[in-house]
Protein backbone atom coordinates (compact mmCIF):
# COMPACT_ATOMS: atom_id res chain seq x y z
CA UNK A 1 0.00 0.00 0.00
CA UNK A 2 1.17 3.57 0.41
CA UNK A 3 3.73 5.20 1.64
CA UNK A 4 2.39 8.56 3.96
CA UNK A 5 4.77 11.63 4.89
CA UNK A 6 5.20 12.50 8.21
CA UNK A 7 6.30 16.16 7.83
CA UNK A 8 5.38 18.00 10.80
CA UNK A 9 6.14 17.23 14.72
CA UNK A 10 3.98 18.41 17.63
CA UNK A 11 5.36 17.34 21.37
CA UNK A 12 3.90 18.41 24.81
CA UNK A 13 5.23 16.41 27.69
CA UNK A 14 6.77 15.93 31.35
CA UNK A 15 9.95 15.41 29.13
CA UNK A 16 9.92 18.52 27.01
CA UNK A 17 7.35 21.13 25.04
CA UNK A 18 8.45 20.77 21.24
CA UNK A 19 10.56 18.36 19.49
CA UNK A 20 14.06 20.22 20.41
CA UNK A 21 13.71 20.17 23.76
CA UNK A 22 11.42 16.58 24.03
CA UNK A 23 14.73 14.93 22.33
CA UNK A 24 17.31 16.52 24.21
CA UNK A 25 15.65 14.84 27.33
CA UNK A 26 15.17 11.48 25.39
CA UNK A 27 18.49 11.29 24.27
CA UNK A 28 19.69 11.99 27.59
CA UNK A 29 17.73 9.52 29.53
CA UNK A 30 16.56 11.59 31.92
CA UNK A 31 13.16 10.95 34.60
CA UNK A 32 10.76 13.05 34.58
CA UNK A 33 8.33 11.14 36.72
CA UNK A 34 7.88 12.47 40.30
CA UNK A 35 5.25 12.88 43.48
CA UNK A 36 2.11 14.21 42.07
CA UNK A 37 2.38 18.11 43.68
CA UNK A 38 -1.09 19.49 42.17
CA UNK A 39 -3.30 18.22 44.40
CA UNK A 40 -2.91 16.32 47.53
CA UNK A 41 -2.39 12.75 46.17
CA UNK A 42 -0.79 11.48 48.82
CA UNK A 43 -3.91 8.22 49.82
CA UNK A 44 -3.84 7.41 46.67
CA UNK A 45 -2.28 3.54 46.13
CA UNK A 46 -0.17 5.58 43.34
CA UNK A 47 0.82 9.51 43.60
CA UNK A 48 3.55 9.71 41.22
CA UNK A 49 3.06 10.56 37.73
CA UNK A 50 4.86 12.59 34.58
CA UNK A 51 3.53 15.73 34.61
CA UNK A 52 3.72 19.56 32.84
CA UNK A 53 3.77 22.14 34.53
CA UNK A 54 4.89 25.34 31.95
CA UNK A 55 2.60 24.76 29.63
CA UNK A 56 1.09 28.05 29.78
CA UNK A 57 4.92 29.45 28.77
CA UNK A 58 4.47 27.72 25.29
CA UNK A 59 0.65 28.76 24.41
CA UNK A 60 -1.18 30.62 22.09
CA UNK A 61 -4.51 30.12 23.31
CA UNK A 62 -5.97 33.17 24.67
CA UNK A 63 -7.44 33.40 28.70
CA UNK A 64 -11.12 33.34 27.07
CA UNK A 65 -11.01 29.76 25.54
CA UNK A 66 -9.24 28.44 28.17
CA UNK A 67 -11.77 29.06 30.45
CA UNK A 68 -14.22 26.95 28.04
CA UNK A 69 -11.70 23.47 27.84
CA UNK A 70 -10.09 21.12 29.63
CA UNK A 71 -6.21 20.47 30.32
CA UNK A 72 -6.57 17.75 27.32
CA UNK A 73 -7.95 20.41 24.78
CA UNK A 74 -5.02 22.84 25.63
CA UNK A 75 -1.89 20.10 25.15
CA UNK A 76 -3.64 19.34 21.76
CA UNK A 77 -4.11 22.79 20.62
CA UNK A 78 -0.43 23.72 21.84
CA UNK A 79 0.82 20.33 19.98
CA UNK A 80 -1.15 21.21 16.48
CA UNK A 81 0.29 24.30 16.56
CA UNK A 82 3.55 23.03 16.57
CA UNK A 83 3.24 20.66 14.61
CA UNK A 84 1.88 22.80 12.16
CA UNK A 85 5.12 25.46 12.29
CA UNK A 86 7.43 22.45 12.51
CA UNK A 87 5.30 21.64 8.64
CA UNK A 88 5.55 25.29 7.65
CA UNK A 89 1.92 24.93 6.72
CA UNK A 90 -0.17 28.25 6.75
CA UNK A 91 -3.55 27.48 7.33
CA UNK A 92 -4.59 30.08 5.53
CA UNK A 93 -3.52 28.70 2.72
CA UNK A 94 -5.18 25.42 2.68
CA UNK A 95 -8.57 24.22 1.61
CA UNK A 96 -10.18 23.10 4.95
CA UNK A 97 -12.46 20.93 3.47
CA UNK A 98 -9.64 18.68 2.24
CA UNK A 99 -7.87 18.67 5.88
CA UNK A 100 -8.51 16.46 8.55
CA UNK A 101 -8.12 15.89 12.61
CA UNK A 102 -7.76 12.10 13.55
CA UNK A 103 -6.48 11.90 17.81
CA UNK A 104 -7.20 9.65 20.61
CA UNK A 105 -7.29 9.62 23.90
CA UNK A 106 -8.45 6.95 26.84
CA UNK A 107 -10.25 8.77 29.45
CA UNK A 108 -11.43 12.11 28.17
CA UNK A 109 -11.13 15.96 30.16
CA UNK A 110 -11.71 14.63 33.97
CA UNK A 111 -10.08 17.85 35.32
CA UNK A 112 -13.10 19.98 33.81
CA UNK A 113 -15.73 17.34 34.35
CA UNK A 114 -14.68 16.83 37.83
CA UNK A 115 -15.00 20.78 38.73
CA UNK A 116 -18.50 21.36 37.30
CA UNK A 117 -19.61 18.20 38.82
CA UNK A 118 -18.30 19.53 42.13
CA UNK A 119 -19.76 22.88 41.85
CA UNK A 120 -23.32 20.80 40.48
CA UNK A 121 -23.71 19.31 44.11
CA UNK A 122 -22.43 22.74 45.78
CA UNK A 123 -24.11 25.27 44.25
CA UNK A 124 -27.34 23.41 42.40
CA UNK A 125 -27.38 23.42 38.44
CA UNK A 126 -26.89 27.42 38.10
CA UNK A 127 -23.30 26.75 39.17
CA UNK A 128 -22.39 24.62 36.65
CA UNK A 129 -20.18 26.19 33.07
CA UNK A 130 -22.44 26.15 30.08
CA UNK A 131 -18.55 24.70 28.24
CA UNK A 132 -19.23 21.89 30.83
CA UNK A 133 -20.90 19.39 27.82
CA UNK A 134 -18.56 20.20 25.42
CA UNK A 135 -15.13 19.93 27.08
CA UNK A 136 -15.02 16.45 28.68
CA UNK A 137 -15.98 14.24 26.18
CA UNK A 138 -13.12 12.30 23.96
CA UNK A 139 -13.70 14.21 21.02
CA UNK A 140 -13.40 17.57 22.56
CA UNK A 141 -9.81 18.23 21.85
CA UNK A 142 -10.80 17.36 17.49
CA UNK A 143 -13.26 19.74 17.93
CA UNK A 144 -11.75 22.38 19.59
CA UNK A 145 -8.75 21.73 16.84
CA UNK A 146 -11.08 22.09 14.16
CA UNK A 147 -12.42 25.43 15.31
CA UNK A 148 -9.44 27.04 15.91
CA UNK A 149 -8.10 26.23 12.54
CA UNK A 150 -11.36 26.18 10.61
CA UNK A 151 -10.71 22.85 9.24
CA UNK A 152 -13.85 20.97 8.39
CA UNK A 153 -12.59 17.77 6.55
CA UNK A 154 -13.52 14.18 7.36
CA UNK A 155 -12.20 13.16 10.89
CA UNK A 156 -12.32 10.99 13.73
CA UNK A 157 -11.46 10.29 17.36
CA UNK A 158 -10.45 6.86 18.30
CA UNK A 159 -11.03 5.86 21.77
CA UNK A 160 -9.52 2.36 22.11
CA UNK A 161 -7.08 2.49 25.87
CA UNK A 162 -4.33 3.16 25.54
CA UNK A 163 -3.90 2.14 21.92
CA UNK A 164 -6.10 4.88 20.73
CA UNK A 165 -3.43 7.52 19.71
CA UNK A 166 -1.51 4.48 17.40
CA UNK A 167 -5.07 4.03 16.20
CA UNK A 168 -5.87 7.47 15.16
CA UNK A 169 -2.50 7.50 13.43
CA UNK A 170 -2.95 3.84 11.42
CA UNK A 171 -6.69 5.64 10.53
CA UNK A 172 -5.27 8.32 9.11
CA UNK A 173 -2.81 6.20 6.90
CA UNK A 174 -5.80 4.23 5.22
CA UNK A 175 -7.65 7.71 4.51
CA UNK A 176 -5.14 9.73 2.88
CA UNK A 177 -4.08 6.29 0.77
CA UNK A 178 -7.02 6.69 -0.79
CA UNK A 179 -6.99 10.32 -1.25
CA UNK A 180 -10.17 11.61 0.36
CA UNK A 181 -7.68 14.72 1.80
CA UNK A 182 -4.70 16.72 1.61
CA UNK A 183 -3.50 16.72 5.35
CA UNK A 184 -4.24 15.67 8.32
CA UNK A 185 -3.30 16.29 12.00
CA UNK A 186 -2.75 13.10 13.65
CA UNK A 187 -1.54 11.65 17.51
CA UNK A 188 -3.37 11.97 20.88
CA UNK A 189 -3.56 13.75 23.54
CA UNK A 190 -4.38 13.10 27.44
CA UNK A 191 -4.31 14.64 30.90
CA UNK A 192 -5.10 12.17 34.06
CA UNK A 193 -3.42 13.90 36.75
CA UNK A 194 -6.30 14.94 38.28
CA UNK A 195 -8.21 13.65 41.42
CA UNK A 196 -10.81 11.33 39.74
CA UNK A 197 -8.70 10.87 36.95
CA UNK A 198 -6.07 9.34 38.94
CA UNK A 199 -8.29 6.90 41.33
CA UNK A 200 -9.78 5.25 37.78
CA UNK A 201 -6.45 4.64 37.05
CA UNK A 202 -5.73 3.75 40.35
CA UNK A 203 -8.12 1.05 40.15
CA UNK A 204 -6.50 -0.21 37.17
CA UNK A 205 -4.86 -2.55 39.31
CA UNK A 206 -1.62 -1.85 37.17
CA UNK A 207 0.12 1.27 38.46
CA UNK A 208 3.50 1.08 40.37
CA UNK A 209 2.89 1.87 44.11
CA UNK A 210 6.79 2.42 44.32
CA UNK A 211 5.92 6.08 45.63
CA UNK A 212 9.75 6.67 47.48
CA UNK A 213 11.63 6.32 44.46
CA UNK A 214 9.35 8.13 41.18
CA UNK A 215 12.56 7.76 39.43
CA UNK A 216 12.76 4.41 39.66
CA UNK A 217 9.28 2.87 39.74
CA UNK A 218 8.52 2.52 36.36
CA UNK A 219 11.08 -0.18 35.39
CA UNK A 220 8.78 -2.54 32.30
CA UNK A 221 10.76 -5.80 31.45
CA UNK A 222 12.52 -5.65 34.59
CA UNK A 223 12.33 -8.23 37.03
CA UNK A 224 11.30 -5.18 40.00
CA UNK A 225 8.86 -4.35 37.76
CA UNK A 226 5.87 -2.96 39.74
CA UNK A 227 3.34 -1.73 36.89
CA UNK A 228 3.40 1.25 35.01
CA UNK A 229 3.20 5.05 36.08
CA UNK A 230 1.03 7.63 34.61
CA UNK A 231 1.97 10.96 32.42
CA UNK A 232 -0.06 13.48 30.76
CA UNK A 233 0.74 15.25 27.45
CA UNK A 234 -0.29 15.36 23.78
CA UNK A 235 1.53 13.91 20.55
CA UNK A 236 0.90 14.93 17.28
CA UNK A 237 1.91 15.19 13.60
CA UNK A 238 1.62 15.95 10.29
CA UNK A 239 0.38 13.74 7.64
CA UNK A 240 0.30 13.96 3.63
CA UNK A 241 1.18 11.85 0.55
CA UNK A 242 4.71 12.26 -0.35
CA UNK A 243 4.04 14.07 -3.66
CA UNK A 244 2.14 16.78 -1.68
CA UNK A 245 4.78 17.09 0.43
CA UNK A 246 7.62 17.05 -2.51
CA UNK A 247 5.30 19.78 -4.64
CA UNK A 248 5.10 22.02 -1.40
CA UNK A 249 9.14 21.70 -0.67
CA UNK A 250 8.45 20.44 2.65
CA UNK A 251 11.14 18.34 5.08
CA UNK A 252 9.96 14.58 5.05
CA UNK A 253 10.70 13.77 8.57
CA UNK A 254 9.66 9.76 8.21
CA UNK A 255 6.99 7.79 6.16
CA UNK A 256 4.52 5.83 8.23
CA UNK A 257 4.58 2.61 5.41
CA UNK A 258 2.21 -0.32 7.43
CA UNK A 259 -0.45 -0.43 9.90
CA UNK A 260 -1.33 -3.69 11.38
CA UNK A 261 -4.16 -3.97 14.64
CA UNK A 262 -6.06 -6.85 16.52
CA UNK A 263 -7.93 -8.17 19.49
CA UNK A 264 -7.06 -10.93 21.73
CA UNK A 265 -11.18 -10.91 22.77
CA UNK A 266 -10.22 -13.31 25.88
CA UNK A 267 -10.94 -10.79 29.05
CA UNK A 268 -12.44 -7.21 29.01
CA UNK A 269 -9.40 -5.76 31.15
CA UNK A 270 -6.27 -8.36 30.46
CA UNK A 271 -4.11 -9.56 26.86
CA UNK A 272 -3.78 -13.44 26.39
CA UNK A 273 -0.94 -14.89 27.61
CA UNK A 274 0.29 -16.47 24.01
CA UNK A 275 0.50 -13.15 22.19
CA UNK A 276 -1.18 -14.50 18.94
CA UNK A 277 -3.03 -12.16 18.12
CA UNK A 278 -0.69 -9.72 19.10
CA UNK A 279 1.62 -11.48 16.47
CA UNK A 280 -0.97 -11.37 14.02
CA UNK A 281 -1.20 -7.30 14.01
CA UNK A 282 2.80 -7.28 13.60
CA UNK A 283 2.41 -9.84 11.10
CA UNK A 284 0.18 -7.27 9.53
CA UNK A 285 2.08 -4.50 9.25
CA UNK A 286 4.63 -5.85 8.18
CA UNK A 287 2.93 -7.07 5.27
CA UNK A 288 1.00 -3.46 4.81
CA UNK A 289 4.66 -2.22 4.39
CA UNK A 290 6.14 -4.57 2.51
CA UNK A 291 8.78 -5.06 4.74
CA UNK A 292 10.55 -8.05 5.72
CA UNK A 293 12.12 -8.89 9.50
CA UNK A 294 15.32 -8.23 8.35
CA UNK A 295 14.14 -4.70 7.26
CA UNK A 296 13.28 -3.66 11.23
CA UNK A 297 16.02 -1.93 12.82
CA UNK A 298 14.43 -0.64 15.86
CA UNK A 299 11.07 -2.05 17.59
CA UNK A 300 9.60 0.67 20.25
CA UNK A 301 7.92 -1.75 22.92
CA UNK A 302 4.41 -0.93 24.61
CA UNK A 303 6.12 -1.83 28.13
CA UNK A 304 3.52 -2.41 30.78
CA UNK A 305 5.71 -3.15 33.22
CA UNK A 306 3.17 -6.17 34.13
CA UNK A 307 4.07 -9.63 33.82
CA UNK A 308 1.27 -10.75 31.61
CA UNK A 309 1.52 -7.80 29.02
CA UNK A 310 5.67 -7.76 28.90
CA UNK A 311 5.69 -11.65 28.79
CA UNK A 312 3.22 -11.82 26.09
CA UNK A 313 4.40 -8.75 24.31
CA UNK A 314 7.93 -10.70 23.40
CA UNK A 315 6.11 -13.88 22.83
CA UNK A 316 4.41 -12.19 19.78
CA UNK A 317 7.65 -10.75 18.42
CA UNK A 318 9.32 -14.05 19.12
CA UNK A 319 6.54 -15.88 16.84
CA UNK A 320 7.35 -13.03 14.15
CA UNK A 321 10.97 -12.87 13.96
CA UNK A 322 12.21 -15.73 15.45
CA UNK A 323 15.50 -16.13 16.50
CA UNK A 324 16.30 -12.63 14.45
CA UNK A 325 14.95 -10.77 17.36
CA UNK A 326 18.12 -10.47 19.65
CA UNK A 327 19.75 -8.10 16.49
CA UNK A 328 16.99 -5.67 16.89
CA UNK A 329 17.41 -3.00 19.64
CA UNK A 330 14.37 -2.73 21.51
CA UNK A 331 13.39 -0.39 24.26
CA UNK A 332 10.63 1.30 25.91
CA UNK A 333 10.94 5.25 26.37
CA UNK A 334 8.29 6.44 28.04
CA UNK A 335 9.87 4.69 30.73
CA UNK A 336 11.10 8.41 31.32
CA UNK A 337 7.87 10.40 31.53
CA UNK A 338 5.40 7.95 31.92
CA UNK A 339 2.65 6.01 29.97
CA UNK A 340 0.33 8.99 28.81
CA UNK A 341 -2.22 6.22 28.17
CA UNK A 342 -4.50 7.15 24.41
CA UNK A 343 -1.67 8.84 23.92
CA UNK A 344 0.97 6.76 24.80
CA UNK A 345 1.62 5.59 20.86
CA UNK A 346 1.58 8.49 19.20
CA UNK A 347 4.97 9.61 21.64
CA UNK A 348 6.15 6.47 21.33
CA UNK A 349 6.07 7.09 17.05
CA UNK A 350 7.41 10.48 17.83
CA UNK A 351 10.88 9.23 19.28
CA UNK A 352 11.01 6.13 16.74
CA UNK A 353 11.30 9.13 13.94
CA UNK A 354 13.77 11.22 16.13
CA UNK A 355 15.71 8.02 16.75
CA UNK A 356 16.02 7.56 13.10
CA UNK A 357 16.91 10.94 12.32
CA UNK A 358 19.57 11.08 14.91
CA UNK A 359 21.25 7.56 14.41
CA UNK A 360 20.29 6.78 18.47
CA UNK A 361 17.76 4.66 19.87
CA UNK A 362 16.61 6.08 23.31
CA UNK A 363 17.07 3.64 26.45
CA UNK A 364 14.79 2.17 28.80
CA UNK A 365 15.43 3.41 32.10
CA UNK A 366 15.32 1.53 35.40
CA UNK A 367 16.17 -1.81 33.41
CA UNK A 368 18.56 -3.52 35.51
CA UNK A 369 17.89 -7.29 34.96
CA UNK A 370 15.68 -8.21 32.63
CA UNK A 371 13.07 -11.15 33.17
CA UNK A 372 12.96 -12.46 29.56
CA UNK A 373 16.62 -12.43 28.10
CA UNK A 374 18.74 -12.89 25.00
CA UNK A 375 16.72 -9.61 23.52
CA UNK A 376 18.96 -6.60 22.39
CA UNK A 377 17.73 -4.29 25.30
CA UNK A 378 18.78 -0.80 24.80
CA UNK A 379 18.79 0.19 28.40
CA UNK A 380 20.11 3.15 31.16
CA UNK A 381 21.46 5.18 27.93
CA UNK A 382 20.93 5.83 24.28
CA UNK A 383 23.28 3.31 21.68
CA UNK A 384 24.21 4.50 18.45
CA UNK A 385 22.32 2.65 15.70
CA UNK A 386 21.49 3.52 12.01
CA UNK A 387 17.76 2.52 11.72
CA UNK A 388 16.27 2.97 8.33
CA UNK A 389 12.40 0.99 9.30
CA UNK A 390 10.96 1.10 12.67
CA UNK A 391 8.14 -0.99 14.44
CA UNK A 392 5.91 0.68 17.19
CA UNK A 393 3.71 -1.59 19.44
CA UNK A 394 0.75 0.13 21.26
CA UNK A 395 -1.66 -2.22 23.32
CA UNK A 396 -5.02 -1.71 25.28
CA UNK A 397 -7.31 -3.21 27.89
CA UNK A 398 -8.96 -6.40 26.56
CA UNK A 399 -6.20 -7.23 24.52
CA UNK A 400 -6.54 -4.29 21.79
CA UNK A 401 -3.46 -4.51 19.58
CA UNK A 402 -2.13 -1.86 17.35
CA UNK A 403 1.28 -1.70 15.25
CA UNK A 404 2.81 0.81 13.13
CA UNK A 405 5.94 0.58 10.94
CA UNK A 406 7.58 3.69 10.00
CA UNK A 407 10.48 4.01 8.11
CA UNK A 408 12.75 6.93 6.56
CA UNK A 409 12.57 8.79 3.43
CA UNK A 410 15.15 7.87 0.83
CA UNK A 411 16.54 11.19 0.67
CA UNK A 412 17.26 11.19 4.16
Amino acid sequence: MGKIAITGIGVVSPSGIGKRQFWANIKSGRSFIKKITRFDASLYPSHIAGQIDDLEKYSHISERLLKKIDAFSHMALVASELALQDAGIDIKNEDPSLMGIFLGNAIGGWLYAETELRDLYLEGREGVSPYMASAWFPAAPQGQVSIYYGIKGFSKTVVSDRASSLMALGYAKKVLEKDKLNMILSGGMEAPVTPYALLCCNTYGSLSENNQNPNEAYRPFDKERSGFVIGEGAGIVVMESVDRAKKRGASILGLISGYGYSCDGVDRINCSGDGKELARAISMALSDAEANIEEIGYISLDGLAVGLWDDSEIKALEIVFGEYLKNIPVSCPKSMFGNLLGASGALDMIIALLNMEHGLVAPTLNLETPVLKGLNYVAKQAKEYKITKSLIISRGRGGINSVLVIEKHPAL
